[in-house]
């Protein structure tokens, strides 16, 4: 008998070697293809950043015309209305997978302006187009409905001496559905005649586990988007047009369970399989360029203090703005977490067919793509060629993880600006927002979009109507914390 598990265990420590060896050999590998992909830092671009003649051109004949110079003048007026709607939005909750009536408190305020074709679709979604001249590219500007805090939070919204609007979600993403509406309401003011059309959207599911939904289904729904612009929080000049993008995994580890005594060396324990699992992934090596991370952010379970427990479960995190490094790493990652239960298996000799073995179940809970375009692209250049045009500073931001994301993976030029003002704790129910010159948030989207889908008679669209993705959406469940 100990001659047996001891060629078993010979046998698994010379797989583990082989795999570890053939890991750090492929990381090896890419890493070096993937440095010579991703030179540089994204910031990098700003010094001597250059402006093409064509996108200098357009911004120029924009701000040069009497009807544009009119809305960018509206929505310095418009500042006061759009902070009390940014309250009005804040006070109706919207809890992920829960946005239902922000949806269409924000529909109406489509139609009221007047909007065309405006409706919720099927995931939540709230939509309202705005039609151009049928000659040009299709640009979605898009600001998201929900917010990241669970069923039943507060969301009254307060004002101190200082003039700081305090409640969860006033900046993210308020100030980016405000600022949208401030948009609208400029175009209608001043008149624009757009050559492009916009489909302008309240979406759902940008936060946590509502995994990008509102946008998928977006993509999935719709064809023929040649462009997306994502208004997320506060500033005026900050410029994400790279998808940084991530993986979730659930993984539940299972077994018979017992007493911690009488049991002792029956069965083998989920938390010890679990936590040879999480020793491997701690000792991961990943690359600094693409940036690469990985977490085990949250682990639950057990029975009693005298148990061996019969199910633990824990979650991780892996995110990289390279999609094949983030697949390299997550492989990597799943492996070792199946490692840890034939270890653990194997560490009580339980024979391959037994009841008693540990078994491993792996759920996707999370899954947003990466992507990237160039810092020269012509969308990004348009985008700061508008923020040093209103006297703002441009900043080439590292990659984060925002609606733009899916976009930006199938190859749609995409950005996620700011809606002006300034936001601090985001994410937390104390997060407050500074109103002051917002603005110029407001301002930067306009002149961004009408650069893009060209204004009728003055301006060409810089945007190409170039949509060659296809993507299908397979859904997103609720998880039990937000079912009503």
């Amino acid at each position: 008998m100990f001659k047996k598990s001891f060629l078993r265990f010979l046998a698994i420590f010379m797989l583990v070697g082989l795999f570890c060896c053939a890991q750090v050999m492929a990381q090896e590998a890419y890493t070096k293809a993937e440095q010579a992909r991703y030179a540089g830092e994204p910031g990098e671009a700003e010094t001597g950043y250059t402006i093409a003649p064509e996108v200098k051109s357009v911004i120029d004949q924009l701000l040069a015309n009497p009807t544009i110079a009119q809305g960018l003048e509206f929505l310095k007026s418009d500042q006061g209305n759009r902070v009390a709607e940014q309250i009005a939005i804040t006070e109706i909750p919207a809890s992920p997978f829960n946005e239902d009536e922000r949806a269409k408190d924000y529909a109406r305020r489509f139609t009221e302006l007047g909007l065309e074709n405006v409706s919720v679709d099927q995931e939540g979604n709230a939509i309202g187009y705005w039609k151009g001249s049928g000659n040009g590219p299709l640009l979605v500007v898009a600001a998201h409905l929900d917010t990241v805090f669970p069923l039943g939070y507060d969301t009254k919204v307060t004002k101190d001496e200082k003039g700081l609007l305090h409640a969860p979600g006033i900046c993210d993403d308020s100030c980016g559905l405000a600022a949208l509406l401030s948009i609208v309401r400029a175009f209608k003011a001043a008149g624009i005649k757009t050559v492009g059309d916009i489909m302008f959207v309240g979406d759902v599911g940008e936060e946590g586990r509502g995994d990008l939904r509102g946008v998928k289904y977006l993509f999935s729904a719709v064809e023929g988007i040649d462009g997306f612009i994502s208004i997320d929080g506060g500033g005026a000049g900050d410029i994400t047009y790279l998808g940084l993008g991530s993986k979730r995994f659930e993984f539940a580890f299972n077994g018979p369970g017992g007493h911690s005594f009488s049991a002792f060396g029956e069965v083998p324990s989920p938390i010890h399989a679990m936590g040879r699992a999480i020793s491997k992934i701690a000792d991961m090596e990943v690359p600094e360029d693409p940036r690469t991370t990985f977490t085990v952010s949250v682990v639950n379970g057990g029975t009693s203090v005298n148990s061996i427990a019969a199910n633990v479960v824990m979650q991780t995190d892996t995110r990289s703005v390279s999609p094949e490094q983030l697949d390299l790493t997550v492989s990597e990652l799943v492996n070792y977490a199946r490692m840890g239960v034939v270890e653990e298996n194997l560490r009580w000799a339980i024979p391959w067919d037994s009841k008693n073995n540990i078994t491993l179940d792996i759920t996707l809970v999370g899954d947003r793509p990466s992507g990237s375009f160039p810092a020269d692209a012509t969308h990004v250049q348009v985008a700061y060629a508008a923020a040093q045009a209103l006297g703002q500073t441009p900043t080439l931001e590292e990659a984060s993880s925002t609606d733009s994301n899916l976009p930006i993976s199938l190859g749609v030029p995409s950005l996620t600006i700011g809606g002006g003002g300034k936001g601090s704790k985001a994410h937390a129910p104390d997060e407050y927002y500074d109103p002051t010159d917002a603005y110029l948030g407001a301002q930067y989207g306009f002149l961004t979009t009408l650069s893009l889908v060209g204004v009728d008679g003055v301006t060409q669209p810089l945007l190409k109507e170039n949509s060659g993705y296809t993507y299908e959406f397979s859904g997103v469940p609720v998880p039990d914390m937000y079912k009503k």
